[in-house]
């Protein structure tokens, strides 16, 4: 019987397509994953945060997978009672998450907070239910009126002590940015909604508190797949942005380390 011999050449011609093989090329790295559905309006799917969060976690150990039910305006009373054509609780129901975030109507906390709760109870009645964590997405005072910003805190907070659930305290966090650095523009023009910079920090934000950590790395531009095989840009930003934005987050967790 003949045998077949290995040339140096041929050797090393074997060892790099074994080698080629066992490379992230290659080989799929198998991630942890976390699904996640956005229950809100406007706030939650202006600047496609969803996917935003998606984007910014490709680069860390756990992919976050989030879907969303939204309409402009939205409350949760309207999330609750399907008006505004949305079908949440049909959408809460068809599958198993690990995190639901609830994000109320902008001034709802101001103007109907009794609303707010009842609402904001029955959601989490059933999120925990289904067995799914609770975050609610504390969001920021309108440009306008930042004198609200503790009033909506604390609404949100209370909601979060009835039923054990986690806040995600946005408003916090603008509020830190725009005293570090007031040349930051986290509004829209219309001085309710995110600027790109805003969508940024709040992606982030909600990276950190589903993940526990921050990604090691960054791209200053994100570019986001469709299902057509599309690709579009959805942010930009700077690095000094970024590096503002890492810089609030980790000051908040120091804080709270401390206390």
């Amino acid at each position: 019987m003949r045998l077949f011999t290995l040339t140096p050449k041929t050797t090393i011609l074997v060892l790099g397509v074994l080698l080629g093989l066992l490379s992230p090329s290659y080989a799929q790295i198998k991630k942890d994953t976390v699904s996640v559905l956005f229950i809100g309006n406007s706030y939650t799917y202006y600047n496609n945060l969803a996917q935003m969060i998606g984007l910014i976690s490709d680069s860390m150990d756990t992919k976050i997978i989030c879907r969303k039910s939204t309409a402009g305006g939205a409350s949760l009373s309207d999330h609750w009672n399907g008006l505004r054509g949305l079908k949440t609780i049909e959408k809460l129901n068809e599958r198993n998450y690990n995190i639901v975030v609830l994000q109320d109507y902008s001034l709802q906390a101001i103007e109907k907070p009794d609303t707010m709760l009842f609402y904001g109870n029955l959601f989490s009645n059933a999120i925990k239910k289904k067995g799914s964590k609770i975050f609610l997405y504390n969001t920021w005072a309108r440009k306008a009126d930042p004198s609200t910003q503790p009033t909506i805190d604390r609404m949100y907070n209370s909601l979060a002590e009835i039923n054990k659930a986690s806040v995600v305290p946005i408003g916090k966090y603008w509020q830190r940015i725009m005293e570090l650095n007031p040349s930051i523009e986290l509004y829209h023009t219309d001085g309710s909604h995110p600027s790109h910079v805003g969508s940024f920090l709040n992606a982030l934000a909600f990276v950190k508190h589903i993940t526990g950590k921050l990604p090691k790395r960054f791209a200053t531009v994100y570019n986001y797949i469709d299902k057509d095989g599309e690709t579009f840009r959805i942010m930009q930003v700077t690095k000094e942005e970024i590096e503002l934005c890492i810089r609030v987050l980790t000051e908040h967790d120091s804080k709270l380390k401390s206390n």
